[in-house]
């Protein structure tokens, strides 16, 4: 979506960047007895993910191997999936995460929502070009056969990619979207889904602010609430996720990054694909963010949470 933040990324392109000498570097790193995790991370989490690209064709030039199966091969555990996801271009690996939801037994829909509540159109036609280039299947096709009912609707909604990026807003027309939702929520006996679907895949980010903004001043209440109370499951976590976004996405990508490591055990998963994705995009914003809701740095949650190389690596890309 066009939200009109500004951008604040935490890995921007490295200034002085020769793909050849990282190259050398990580050749070295991974040459003889032992690896030298530090030289590894030193180098792929100081590079945009285009220049990681860059230094993967460098290296194949130089030694006639794959630099990905090399660093499959002398890493472990969580540092070789977040090394190997860095590696990745995004679309890509966004639509790997994607498939791996949708396949095996149930459905992971937190990944769904993550990557397609939150996407704007020219994201979600690339991650749909990428899809169908590894898998051979339309994304629309694998949502279909793996979600049902309102959750369907909703994905297959966003996947179209068809939301109004303009940033008109029409405050009348705000208004009538504002009391048509409230006739299809909580003015009836049952809910009217398809309304709700209708006016939050379609309409652009500044208009939806101005239907929130009206629905409250109608009702006396957030849309959030009505939402809570009319809509269960994972369509009202996914129409949520889209309300959350709207109103500050970083605020919702902080909350993710949060979950992911509260309570017991770390959803590693998670946490590896949230890092990845936004650190050249917004990280710096989701940090400011991360502290005033949770009263701590993403920085100490992450150190009091994770260990060794796989810490290291992920600090440095926060």
């Amino acid at each position: 979506m066009s939200y009109g933040y500004q951008l604040s990324p935490t890995v921007v392109p490295y200034g002085n960047f020769d793909p050849r000498a990282d190259a050398e570097i990580l050749r070295k790193a991974m040459k003889g007895f032992g690896t030298d995790e530090t030289s590894i991370i030193n180098v792929l989490a100081a590079r945009s993910n285009l220049q990681r690209q860059e230094i993967a064709v460098q290296f194949k030039t130089l030694y006639g191997k794959d630099l990905i199966k090399n660093l499959k091969s002398e890493l472990s555990g969580n540092l070789e999936k977040l090394v190997l996801a860095m590696m990745m271009p995004l679309p890509q690996y966004y639509a790997k995460e994607l498939h791996d939801a949708m396949t095996g037994v149930g459905t992971d829909e937190c990944v769904l929502i993550e990557v397609l509540c939150t996407m704007s159109n020219h994201e979600i036609r690339v991650i749909k070009q990428a899809y169908e280039a590894l898998y051979g299947r339309t994304l629309e096709d694998d949502l279909k056969g793996d979600t049902s009912g309102n959750f369907k609707r909703l994905m297959v909604s966003l996947c179209c990619a068809n939301r109004d990026e303009s940033f008109d807003v029409d405050p009348a027309a705000a208004v009538e979207d504002a009391k048509e939702l409230l006739r299809a929520g909580e003015l009836r006996f049952g809910t009217d889904e398809s309304t709700f679907n209708a006016i939050l895949v379609q309409r652009n980010v500044p208009q939806l602010r101005q239907i929130f903004q009206e629905y409250e001043n109608i009702t006396g209440h957030a849309i959030d609430n009505a939402i809570e109370n009319e809509f269960s499951g994972d369509v009202k976590k996914g129409l949520l996720a889209i309300v959350k976004c709207v109103k500050n996405r970083p605020a919702f990508f902080a909350e993710q990054l949060y979950k992911s490591m509260k309570g017991l055990g770390t959803d590693d998963d998670r946490l590896i694909r949230l890092v990845v994705t936004r650190c050249e995009v917004d990280m710096g914003e989701i940090k400011e963010v991360f502290r005033q809701q949770y009263n701590e740095s993403l920085e100490d949650f992450i150190s009091g949470d994770c260990s060794g190389h796989y810490k290291k690596c992920l600090l440095a890309l926060c």
